[in-house]
C-alpha cells in the first residue's frame, strides 16, 4: 500500500515541512464540484489537503464528462459528491471528506458551519447562491476565494486573478456587482477571484437553448488556481 508519505515526497521537497504540516491540517470547504470545483478538489488532495468539505446537489450526466472530474461512463446517475468523494479516497485513503449532497442556499445556509473553515472555496453556478455564500464567507475568518464564470472560453492565457472589484470583462462579475449594489449589500471585505476576460459566441446545441459551452483545459485550469491560491496562501502564511 502506498503511504501517504511516499505520495506527497515530491511536494514535501519543495514546500518544506512546515508548511506540510499547515496543508495537512488546513480545512477546506469546496462548493460546487462541477467543472471548476471537481478539479480544485483534485488539486487540494494531491498537494496533502487531508480535511475538505465538498457540497452539490447534482447528479452526474452525460454532458459531464467532456469537463468534470468524477464524470465517467460509469458514473452517469451517481451523486455528484459521492462519486467525488469515491475518487479522491483513492488518492489518498486517510483523507478526512465530508460529502454533502445539498444545495447552499437561503433555505439551507444555516446549516453549514463556515466558521469552521480556514479556506471557503465557491464554485457555485447559481447567482442568488453565490451573492449569499460571498456574503456569508466574508463575515468569516476564512479564506475567501471565488470562481467567476468559466464558461464560454477557449484561451487559456487570458485566465487570471484579481480582487473581485477589479476583475473585468466577465459578464458573471459584472451581474454580481450589479446585483449586490442593487441589493445594497456590500462583501464585509475583500476577495480574490479567478476568471477570464474572454467571451466568445455560443453555439449551443438545438435541444439545450440555455447551455452554455465550456471546455476541460478551461475549467481545469480554473480549479487548479484556486487549489493553487490555498496552497499558496498556507506557504505564505508559513512566514
Amino acid at each position: 500500500m502506498c503511504s501517504e508519505e511516499g505520495v506527497l515526497l515530491r511536494t514535501r521537497l519543495l514546500l518544506g515541512d512546515t508548511t506540510m504540516e499547515r496543508i495537512r491540517s488546513a480545512r477546506v470547504a469546496v462548493f460546487g464540484v462541477g467543472g471548476v470545483g471537481s478539479w480544485c478538489v483534485e488539486g487540494l488532495v494531491r498537494s496533502g489537503v487531508r480535511h475538505i468539505t465538498i457540497v452539490d446537489f447534482d447528479r452526474v450526466s452525460v454532458s459531464n464528462i467532456n469537463r468534470q472530474l468524477m464524470a465517467t461512463t460509469h458514473t452517469v446517475g451517481k451523486v455528484k459528491v459521492e462519486a467525488m468523494k469515491e475518487h479522491l479516497l483513492e488518492i489518498n485513503p486517510t483523507a478526512e471528506i465530508t460529502a454533502i449532497n445539498g444545495r447552499f442556499c437561503a433555505d439551507t445556509a444555516d446549516m453549514f458551519r463556515l466558521e469552521d473553515y480556514d479556506y471557503i472555496i465557491d464554485a457555485i453556478d447559481s447567482i442568488d447562491d453565490k451573492m449569499l455564500l460571498i456574503t456569508r464567507a466574508c463575515d468569516t475568518r476564512a479564506v475567501f476565494f471565488s470562481s467567476m464564470g468559466a464558461a464560454r472560453k477557449l484561451d487559456p492565457t487570458r485566465i487570471q486573478v484579481a480582487e473581485f472589484r477589479k476583475v473585468r470583462g466577465c459578464p458573471l462579475a459584472r451581474t454580481l456587482r450589479g446585483r449586490f449594489r442593487k441589493a445594497g449589500v456590500v462583501p464585509s471585505r475583500k476577495f480574490r477571484c479567478v476568471f477570464s476576460e474572454e467571451l466568445l459566441d455560443n453555439a449551443g446545441c438545438s435541444d439545450e437553448p440555455r447551455a452554455n459551452g465550456s471546455l476541460l483545459h478551461i475549467t481545469g485550469i480554473f480549479g487548479f488556481t484556486l487549489a493553487g491560491l490555498v496552497i499558496e496562501d498556507i506557504g505564505r502564511s508559513d512566514g
